[in-house]
């Protein structure tokens, strides 16, 4: 049986404005969580906000260094999260469950 509560936490990252930022601009390499707060204008609390979500999902790594977070986004969960979707999306042809209405 899947893990529902785990999947809905790859679809909450995306259904933010500034999560989609922010992914936005990870796809361009690991980022300094200061250049994301200067590139996005938001404060340090909401960025902590975000990226707990992002990275509760799996599609956002982070990694200490110094007093910073470096962010990017992780092979294993961008593709997990285009699996998951592919998944849920594809009709499934399997009659067992057909309504018989």
């Amino acid at each position: 049986m899947r893990d529902h509560a785990a999947d809905a936490k790859v679809f909450k990252a995306f259904c933010d404005v500034n999560r989609l930022q922010i992914l936005e601009l990870l796809r361009s390499g690991e980022k300094c969580s200061c250049v994301l707060l200067e590139d996005l204008h938001i404060s340090q609390s909401t960025l902590s906000y975000h990226m707990k979500i992002l990275c509760d999902s799996g599609i956002v790594v982070g990694r200490v260094e110094g007093k910073w977070t470096h962010y990017g986004i992780s092979d294993e969960g961008s593709q997990y999260a285009k699996e998951l979707l592919q998944l849920l999306t594809e009709k499934n042809t399997c009659t067992q469950n057909s309504c018989a209405c």
